[in-house]
Protein backbone atom coordinates (compact mmCIF):
# COMPACT_ATOMS: atom_id res chain seq x y z
CA UNK A 1 0.00 0.00 0.00
CA UNK A 2 1.46 3.35 -1.02
CA UNK A 3 2.25 5.78 1.78
CA UNK A 4 0.28 8.38 -0.20
CA UNK A 5 -2.93 6.39 -0.09
CA UNK A 6 -3.42 4.92 3.39
CA UNK A 7 -6.07 2.39 4.23
CA UNK A 8 -8.53 3.66 6.85
CA UNK A 9 -10.10 1.05 9.10
CA UNK A 10 -12.79 1.50 11.79
CA UNK A 11 -12.04 -1.61 13.86
CA UNK A 12 -14.07 -3.47 16.49
CA UNK A 13 -13.87 -0.93 19.34
CA UNK A 14 -14.92 1.85 16.97
CA UNK A 15 -11.45 3.41 16.70
CA UNK A 16 -10.21 4.48 13.28
CA UNK A 17 -6.70 3.45 12.26
CA UNK A 18 -4.63 4.35 9.21
CA UNK A 19 -2.20 1.91 7.59
CA UNK A 20 0.73 2.73 5.32
CA UNK A 21 3.28 0.48 3.61
CA UNK A 22 4.11 -3.14 4.34
CA UNK A 23 6.52 -5.19 6.43
CA UNK A 24 6.99 -5.48 10.17
CA UNK A 25 4.19 -3.63 11.97
CA UNK A 26 5.04 -0.34 13.67
CA UNK A 27 2.16 1.33 15.55
CA UNK A 28 2.40 5.07 16.33
CA UNK A 29 0.56 6.87 19.16
CA UNK A 30 0.61 10.69 19.37
CA UNK A 31 0.74 12.99 22.41
CA UNK A 32 -1.72 15.15 24.37
CA UNK A 33 -3.88 17.64 22.49
CA UNK A 34 -2.71 16.46 19.08
CA UNK A 35 -3.48 13.67 16.61
CA UNK A 36 -1.80 11.39 14.08
CA UNK A 37 -1.09 14.38 11.86
CA UNK A 38 2.09 14.86 13.90
CA UNK A 39 3.64 11.89 12.07
CA UNK A 40 3.12 13.41 8.61
CA UNK A 41 6.81 14.13 7.97
CA UNK A 42 8.02 10.64 8.95
CA UNK A 43 5.32 8.41 7.43
CA UNK A 44 7.05 8.14 4.06
CA UNK A 45 10.51 7.05 5.32
CA UNK A 46 9.00 4.70 7.90
CA UNK A 47 6.54 3.06 5.51
CA UNK A 48 9.39 2.34 3.09
CA UNK A 49 10.47 -0.34 5.60
CA UNK A 50 7.47 -1.11 7.80
CA UNK A 51 3.71 -1.44 7.85
CA UNK A 52 2.97 1.74 9.76
CA UNK A 53 -0.31 2.04 11.65
CA UNK A 54 -1.36 5.35 13.19
CA UNK A 55 -4.09 5.47 15.82
CA UNK A 56 -5.67 8.64 17.15
CA UNK A 57 -6.18 8.32 20.90
CA UNK A 58 -9.85 8.25 21.96
CA UNK A 59 -11.26 11.78 21.90
CA UNK A 60 -8.62 13.06 19.47
CA UNK A 61 -8.44 13.41 15.69
CA UNK A 62 -10.54 10.89 13.79
CA UNK A 63 -11.52 9.23 17.07
CA UNK A 64 -12.92 12.43 18.57
CA UNK A 65 -16.31 10.76 19.11
CA UNK A 66 -14.93 7.66 20.82
CA UNK A 67 -14.20 8.81 24.38
CA UNK A 68 -14.70 6.12 27.02
CA UNK A 69 -17.09 7.03 29.83
CA UNK A 70 -14.16 6.76 32.23
CA UNK A 71 -11.10 8.35 30.62
CA UNK A 72 -8.54 6.25 32.47
CA UNK A 73 -5.15 4.98 31.35
CA UNK A 74 -6.44 1.41 31.63
CA UNK A 75 -9.44 2.10 29.40
CA UNK A 76 -7.31 3.89 26.82
CA UNK A 77 -4.90 0.96 26.77
CA UNK A 78 -7.75 -1.53 26.30
CA UNK A 79 -9.28 0.41 23.41
CA UNK A 80 -6.00 1.10 21.64
CA UNK A 81 -4.66 -2.38 22.35
CA UNK A 82 -7.68 -3.93 20.64
CA UNK A 83 -6.62 -2.20 17.39
CA UNK A 84 -3.07 -3.52 17.37
CA UNK A 85 -2.23 -6.55 15.17
CA UNK A 86 0.00 -9.39 16.32
CA UNK A 87 3.75 -8.93 15.99
CA UNK A 88 3.62 -5.15 16.48
CA UNK A 89 6.29 -2.78 17.68
CA UNK A 90 4.43 -0.08 19.64
CA UNK A 91 5.77 3.49 19.69
CA UNK A 92 4.20 6.12 21.92
CA UNK A 93 5.15 9.80 22.07
CA UNK A 94 4.59 11.76 25.30
CA UNK A 95 1.04 10.91 26.55
CA UNK A 96 0.95 8.21 23.87
CA UNK A 97 4.02 6.77 25.58
CA UNK A 98 2.07 6.45 28.83
CA UNK A 99 -0.64 4.51 26.97
CA UNK A 100 1.99 2.36 25.25
CA UNK A 101 3.66 1.55 28.58
CA UNK A 102 0.31 0.57 30.09
CA UNK A 103 -0.36 -1.78 27.16
CA UNK A 104 3.08 -3.37 27.64
CA UNK A 105 2.57 -3.65 31.41
CA UNK A 106 -0.66 -5.56 30.71
CA UNK A 107 1.48 -8.04 28.75
CA UNK A 108 -0.46 -7.74 25.52
CA UNK A 109 0.84 -10.77 23.56
CA UNK A 110 0.59 -8.86 20.27
CA UNK A 111 3.43 -6.52 21.28
CA UNK A 112 6.96 -7.67 20.40
CA UNK A 113 8.70 -4.38 21.15
CA UNK A 114 8.06 -1.06 22.92
CA UNK A 115 9.44 2.37 22.00
CA UNK A 116 8.74 5.39 24.18
CA UNK A 117 9.54 8.81 22.73
CA UNK A 118 9.93 11.81 25.05
CA UNK A 119 7.86 9.94 27.59
CA UNK A 120 8.15 8.73 31.17
CA UNK A 121 6.27 6.50 33.61
CA UNK A 122 5.42 9.60 35.66
CA UNK A 123 5.16 13.09 34.13
CA UNK A 124 4.47 15.21 37.22
CA UNK A 125 7.30 16.29 39.49
CA UNK A 126 7.38 14.69 42.93
CA UNK A 127 9.71 15.09 45.92
CA UNK A 128 11.82 12.18 44.66
CA UNK A 129 11.16 12.56 40.94
CA UNK A 130 12.07 14.98 38.15
CA UNK A 131 9.07 16.02 36.04
CA UNK A 132 6.68 18.80 35.11
CA UNK A 133 6.00 21.14 38.01
CA UNK A 134 2.43 20.71 39.32
CA UNK A 135 1.75 24.43 38.95
CA UNK A 136 2.54 24.23 35.21
CA UNK A 137 -0.04 21.49 34.68
CA UNK A 138 -2.54 23.40 36.82
CA UNK A 139 -1.96 26.47 34.67
CA UNK A 140 -2.81 24.50 31.54
CA UNK A 141 -5.97 23.18 33.20
CA UNK A 142 -7.11 26.72 34.00
CA UNK A 143 -6.25 28.06 30.54
CA UNK A 144 -8.01 25.14 28.88
CA UNK A 145 -11.33 26.28 30.31
CA UNK A 146 -10.97 29.73 28.75
CA UNK A 147 -9.36 29.16 25.35
CA UNK A 148 -8.35 25.65 24.35
CA UNK A 149 -6.87 26.74 20.98
CA UNK A 150 -4.52 29.19 22.66
CA UNK A 151 -3.69 26.57 25.29
CA UNK A 152 -2.73 24.06 22.60
CA UNK A 153 -0.58 26.69 20.87
CA UNK A 154 1.28 27.34 24.12
CA UNK A 155 1.70 23.62 24.70
CA UNK A 156 3.18 23.23 21.20
CA UNK A 157 5.63 26.02 21.97
CA UNK A 158 6.77 24.26 25.15
CA UNK A 159 7.32 21.02 23.24
CA UNK A 160 9.79 22.71 20.90
CA UNK A 161 11.40 24.90 23.59
CA UNK A 162 15.17 24.74 23.38
CA UNK A 163 15.27 23.11 19.96
CA UNK A 164 17.41 24.94 17.38
CA UNK A 165 14.54 24.59 14.88
CA UNK A 166 11.74 25.48 17.33
CA UNK A 167 9.76 27.88 15.13
CA UNK A 168 9.77 25.52 12.17
CA UNK A 169 8.73 22.57 14.36
CA UNK A 170 5.79 24.51 15.83
CA UNK A 171 4.60 25.55 12.37
CA UNK A 172 4.86 21.98 11.06
CA UNK A 173 3.05 20.48 14.04
CA UNK A 174 0.28 23.07 13.95
CA UNK A 175 -0.25 22.66 10.21
CA UNK A 176 -0.33 18.87 10.40
CA UNK A 177 -2.73 18.53 13.33
CA UNK A 178 -5.17 21.05 11.86
CA UNK A 179 -5.83 18.64 8.99
CA UNK A 180 -7.70 16.43 11.48
CA UNK A 181 -10.87 17.12 13.49
CA UNK A 182 -10.32 19.18 16.68
CA UNK A 183 -10.17 17.22 19.95
CA UNK A 184 -13.04 16.71 22.36
CA UNK A 185 -12.80 19.03 25.37
CA UNK A 186 -13.43 16.00 27.61
CA UNK A 187 -10.36 14.27 26.19
CA UNK A 188 -8.26 17.41 26.62
CA UNK A 189 -9.26 17.79 30.27
CA UNK A 190 -8.94 14.11 31.05
CA UNK A 191 -5.66 13.79 29.17
CA UNK A 192 -4.14 16.57 31.25
CA UNK A 193 -5.42 14.80 34.35
CA UNK A 194 -3.63 11.63 33.25
CA UNK A 195 -0.38 13.57 32.84
CA UNK A 196 -0.87 14.91 36.38
CA UNK A 197 -1.88 11.69 38.13
CA UNK A 198 -0.52 8.68 36.24
CA UNK A 199 2.38 6.94 37.95
CA UNK A 200 3.67 3.69 36.45
CA UNK A 201 7.04 3.76 38.20
CA UNK A 202 6.37 0.68 40.29
CA UNK A 203 5.13 -1.26 37.27
CA UNK A 204 7.56 -0.72 34.39
CA UNK A 205 9.92 -3.41 35.70
CA UNK A 206 7.17 -5.87 34.70
CA UNK A 207 7.47 -4.94 31.02
CA UNK A 208 8.78 -8.11 29.40
CA UNK A 209 9.31 -7.01 25.79
CA UNK A 210 12.47 -5.32 24.46
CA UNK A 211 12.18 -1.59 25.13
CA UNK A 212 13.79 1.47 23.58
CA UNK A 213 13.41 4.78 25.42
CA UNK A 214 14.20 7.91 23.39
CA UNK A 215 14.77 11.35 24.93
CA UNK A 216 15.70 14.89 23.97
CA UNK A 217 18.31 16.53 26.20
CA UNK A 218 16.54 19.91 25.88
CA UNK A 219 13.09 18.52 26.69
CA UNK A 220 11.34 20.63 29.33
CA UNK A 221 8.48 18.12 29.78
CA UNK A 222 10.65 15.03 30.37
CA UNK A 223 13.74 16.43 32.16
CA UNK A 224 17.04 14.78 31.33
CA UNK A 225 17.75 14.55 35.08
CA UNK A 226 15.15 11.80 35.36
CA UNK A 227 16.53 9.47 32.69
CA UNK A 228 18.92 7.61 35.00
CA UNK A 229 16.12 6.92 37.49
CA UNK A 230 13.87 5.53 34.75
CA UNK A 231 16.74 3.29 33.65
CA UNK A 232 17.09 2.00 37.21
CA UNK A 233 13.39 1.16 37.29
CA UNK A 234 13.58 -0.69 33.96
CA UNK A 235 17.21 -1.81 33.69
CA UNK A 236 16.66 -3.99 30.62
CA UNK A 237 15.53 -1.00 28.53
CA UNK A 238 17.85 0.71 26.07
CA UNK A 239 18.04 4.50 26.25
CA UNK A 240 18.92 6.93 23.44
CA UNK A 241 19.48 10.63 24.13
CA UNK A 242 19.39 13.19 21.30
CA UNK A 243 21.78 15.87 22.51
CA UNK A 244 20.24 18.85 20.72
CA UNK A 245 16.58 17.80 20.61
CA UNK A 246 13.65 18.92 22.75
CA UNK A 247 10.27 17.15 23.00
CA UNK A 248 9.98 16.26 19.29
CA UNK A 249 13.19 14.53 18.13
CA UNK A 250 11.31 12.91 15.26
CA UNK A 251 10.99 16.40 13.74
CA UNK A 252 14.20 18.14 14.75
CA UNK A 253 16.50 15.11 14.30
CA UNK A 254 14.54 12.90 11.92
CA UNK A 255 17.52 11.03 10.40
CA UNK A 256 19.07 10.11 13.76
CA UNK A 257 15.63 9.18 15.11
CA UNK A 258 14.90 6.91 12.14
CA UNK A 259 18.31 5.29 12.42
CA UNK A 260 17.72 4.49 16.10
CA UNK A 261 14.34 2.94 15.32
CA UNK A 262 15.78 0.85 12.49
CA UNK A 263 18.56 -0.47 14.73
CA UNK A 264 16.12 -1.38 17.47
CA UNK A 265 13.64 -3.15 15.19
CA UNK A 266 16.46 -5.00 13.43
CA UNK A 267 17.68 -6.22 16.84
CA UNK A 268 14.29 -7.86 17.46
CA UNK A 269 14.95 -10.27 14.59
Amino acid sequence: MSSKQPSVYPLQPGLVTRTYGSGKVLVLLHGWGLNSGVWRSVIKPLSAHYQVITIDLPGFGENVNHCPDEYSLTNLALRVGACIPGGSVLLGWSLGGLVAQQIAIQHDPKIVGLITLASTPCFQQKPDWHGIKPEVLKMFERQLENDYKQTLSRFLAIQALGSPSAKAEIRQLKSAVEEYPPPAITALRSGLKLLSTSDLRSQISAINVPTLRMYGRLDSLVPVDGIERIQQLQPNATSVLFAHAAHAPFMSHANDWLESINRFIASLD
